[in-house]
């Protein structure tokens, strides 16, 4: 519980920082900020995906790999996803009704502007661990009432 804590805090730390940093370099530009997270996120996911799955087989298909997802995600924000849906055309929904890195902020709609930039970095462990797994993919997160979000993963265009 301790371990989880001193994540979510320092979650919160990097996104100000992150904020803060671009803000008196550039001045503030969102896009910025949220792609940044989602590439330090992308990292973290390529590393922590490669430890997880060393002694594991390989993969059938996507669906296989987004079930192991599911498992990856319990380790990494301790807790199961609530819901796996798929449009069976390579887009796939993940839902997690009381995501940990949003509990913090508030419950209902009073930050709900504020639910991307703590978003960014989760989306990019998504994409990482995918891009690990040999899928190239677009994470996006969407949020109608905090703290549940939901991240699609779609096949990358390229």
């Amino acid at each position: 519980m301790a371990d989880q804590c001193l994540f979510d805090f320092l979650h919160m730390e990097i996104v100000s920082h992150v904020y803060k940093e671009q803000q008196t370099s550039t001045g503030e530009d969102r896009a910025v900020c949220v792609s940044v997270l989602e590439n330090m996120g992308f990292r973290v996911g390529q590393g922590l995906i490669e430890r997880i799955t060393r002694d594991s087989p390989s993969f059938k298909d996507e669906l296989d790999i987004m079930k192991f997802i599911c498992k990856f995600w319990t380790k990494v924000f301790r807790r199961q996803v609530d819901n796996l849906r798929t449009n069976h055309q390579g887009t796939y929904v993940l839902q997690d009704n009381k995501f940990s890195l949003l509990t913090q902020l508030s419950s209902g709609k009073q930050y709900l502007d504020q639910a991307p930039k703590y978003l960014a970095f989760s989306c990019g462990v998504v994409r990482g661990a995918l891009c690990n797994l040999g899928l190239e993919s677009v994470v996006t997160a969407e949020v109608s009432i905090m703290p549940s979000c939901k991240f699609c993963r779609s096949p990358s265009k390229h």
